[in-house]
């Protein structure tokens, strides 16, 4: 039991309008202090983009979640809020917004591995 960790998560979510608050999965997060881990990954499915919002821009729409990733790894190309602790680095990312790309509430969980606990939650939520 002593190997086993909490971690938190939020899924990332692809909100075209909005003001219609309709969106689709596109990611998950996953944050554990203990194992000092803070990863996200993400998938957009072409096909249901279109059938969303045809207009998007999918160019765009990868470089805004290429940017969680690199918050998500602290690098210098993430700016000032890459320099934050993971903690609150997880927490800027899941803070309620009103953009096209959103995160759920985080939801708490124990695991062994916050990596394969990312793997599992994205198979579950995104693919």
């Amino acid at each position: 039991m002593q190997d086993r960790c909490t971690f938190e998560f939020a899924i990332i979510r692809f909100v075209p309008k909005v003001e219609r608050e309709e969106f689709f999965n596109v990611g998950v997060i996953v944050f554990s202090k203990r194992k000092k881990f803070l990863e996200v990954k993400y998938h957009i499915d072409q096909r249901k983009l279109k059938a969303f919002s045809s207009e998007t821009d999918i160019e765009l729409l990868q470089k805004y979640l290429k940017s969680w990733e690199l918050i998500c790894a602290g690098v210098p190309a993430a700016g000032a809020i890459g320099k934050l602790e993971l903690s609150d680095r997880f927490r800027w990312l899941t803070a309620c917004r009103s953009t096209i790309i959103q995160s759920s509430k985080t939801h708490p969980g124990i695991c062994h591995d916050p990596q394969k606990e990312l793997e599992t939650l994205f198979d579950n939520y995104v693919l």
